[in-house]
């Protein structure tokens, strides 16, 4: 790198941050999650404004791979976070109502975007239909369990019976719609070896069993008071990059491996430890790389050339991502015994997607499945399927009525039917 190159990384890197945290502090204080903000921050500092003025000033393109490379390591570590609060008690907990409104939440927008991926196919050819179809599936399907997450704490209603169902609704979903996305992956990828993608399972077992019980007793090694130590932070930190190289080498994505590396950190008598590990790792993270990643995406997002067509393809695309995970979670809850009130709230915060779904997109756009057109309508649904989130769980579902609700609350129609039987 050169002196001048420093000089413009550097300042650029100040630039993005400052309009990250800007942009994320606005968005809290309009009552919508930091992560609109951000998002937002990285399309208006790309070619959206004066036309791509602002960017080639503020970002030269010999320090943009430097960029990209910061962008990759900031994904990575959010990946290892949200598998390290991914907490499979959740999904245990809850039972058949968690699988049946996860299931409807991801079939029925799984569906609708493979069938909106065979329209599209039309004006954004691409090279592997199968690939873009049940990528287009994927992309639909997903929940941003830690935007979720945020959303409920930032409320009060983490705690809650709907809070807590939400969750574990969230958990299962995107554990879903992540191994659906590897299968569209191992297809999709260039120049793959199958070979190598078929070590996934394998590796996905060792990970979750002997490496997951060969790190109880190496936290509690490099852990002696039970808080965060520095070997332990490099030792996570070394997981969790080896972790991604192996599924990079694989054929499939890094994102994966860092997913996985966080999963296989134990949760029983854990939950300080991972609550100070992510409180350390994701103030950073969220701080300096992350805001990379959204500018790194926001660069290729270019909405000042959208056309009437671009615009009627974003309504298909809106009308089937939010319509999906509206009727799919809503159908899976009320069948599952949940009341018209619960089961809506249900859905309103499964459609919520975030940085997730830009993450996926990011994956999408690396693998040339996606084109630049179709890459920005996308960003722009995920970014309004998050900014409605809040606003539409207030009407269904107001919070001084969900920090009241008892768990018996939210299976009130089960009752009722039950109730009605024994009258008959």
């Amino acid at each position: 790198m050169t002196s001048s190159q420093a000089v413009a990384l550097l300042a650029g890197l100040a630039v993005v941050i400052a309009a990250a945290g800007l942009l994320g502090g606005l968005a809290r204080r309009l009552g919508q999650p930091p992560v609109v903000g951000e998002i937002l921050a990285g399309v208006v500092l790309g070619p959206t404004l004066f036309g791509g003025a602002l960017s080639r000033a503020l970002l030269p393109t010999d320090i943009r791979p430097f960029l990209t490379a910061l962008a990759d390591i900031g994904v990575a570590v959010f990946m290892f976070l949200v598998g390290l609060e991914l907490d499979g008690t959740l999904i245990r907990g809850t039972g058949r109502i968690a699988a049946s409104v996860s299931l409807a939440a991801l079939l029925l927008p799984c569906g609708l975007g493979a069938i909106l991926g065979l329209y599209l196919l039309h004006d954004h050819p691409s090279a592997n239909h199968a690939g873009f179809v049940l990528f287009m599936g994927a992309a639909m399907s997903i929940t941003a369990f830690p935007v979720l997450a945020r959303i409920l704490t930032d409320r009060g209603m983490h705690r809650t019976p709907l809070g807590a169902l939400a969750l574990s609704c969230a958990a299962l979903s995107d554990v879903l719609a992540w191994s659906l996305l590897a299968v569209v992956v191992a297809i999709v990828a260039p120049g793959g070896d199958p070979w190598r993608t078929l070590l996934f399972l394998p590796y996905l077992l060792l990970m979750l069993h002997p490496v997951r019980r060969l790190a109880g007793p190496l936290l509690k090694r490099l852990t002696p008071t039970g808080r965060p130590t520095a070997a332990l932070l490099a030792a996570m930190f070394t997981g969790l990059l080896l972790s991604g190289a192996a599924t990079e080498w694989m054929g499939l994505h890094f994102i994966f491996g860092a997913f996985l590396s966080g999963l296989a950190v134990p949760h029983t008598g854990t939950d300080r430890l991972r609550a100070d590990l992510h409180e350390r790792i994701g103030l950073v993270n969220n701080v300096l790389l992350l805001p990379v990643f959204f500018l790194v995406a926001g660069l290729q997002v270019d909405l000042s050339r959208l056309s009437w067509s671009d615009l009627r393809e974003l309504g298909l695309i809106l009308l089937v991502a939010v319509g999906g995970k509206l009727v799919g979670a809503y159908a899976g809850a009320f069948a599952g015994g949940l009341d018209h009130r619960v089961s809506s709230a249900l859905a309103v915060l499964m459609n919520t997607r975030g940085l997730t779904e830009l993450i996926i997109l990011s994956v999408g756009r690396q693998l040339g499945i996606l084109d630049g057109r179709l890459y920005s309508l996308m960003v722009v649904m995920a970014l309004l399927t998050t900014a409605m989130t809040g606003p539409l769980l207030e009407k269904v579902y107001p919070r001084g009525l969900a920090l009241r609700a008892t768990p018996q609350d939210v299976t009130r129609r089960h009752r009722e039917r039950i109730a009605v039987g024994d009258q008959g």
